[in-house]
């Protein structure tokens, strides 16, 4: 089978629990990234989303431990089928929160790298 990546969406990086304000003074005031709102369902995990170009930069808050919420999301075609397919192949599969116009999951690669697919829909 042949996945077919759209497009990356999206790349996490973390900073530690509570830290917002000095990540949005760096980000949003020295770098000048655009802030962008969290989906309402995601705000309570804390952090921070922003624009950067065409995709953009989610800086999720953690202690620090083994398994990281780093990660990179790409969107893909035929989200369900690819699903299956990695199922299929033995691929661990985690559904995510939900978020309003996105269907997604992650998994792990043989290195414990946390990688996301996801598709959009209206």
């Amino acid at each position: 089978m042949k996945i077919i990546f759209k497009r990356l969406h999206h790349v996490q990086i973390c900073i530690p629990t509570g830290e917002e304000e000095k990540a949005r003074s760096f980000y949003s005031d020295i770098l000048g990234l655009t802030e962008i709102e969290k989906p309402e369902s995601l705000k309570k995990n804390g952090g921070l989303w922003y624009q950067v170009g065409d995709i953009q930069l989610h800086i999720g808050t953690e202690k620090y431990t083994e398994t990281s919420k780093r990660h990179p999301a790409f969107e893909i075609a035929d989200l369900d089928t690819v699903k299956s397919y990695l199922e299929e192949n033995t691929v661990t599969i985690k559904d995510e929160t939900k978020i309003t116009g996105l269907k997604r999951f992650s998994f792990l690669d043989p290195f414990h790298n946390r990688i996301e697919f996801l598709e959009t829909y209206e």
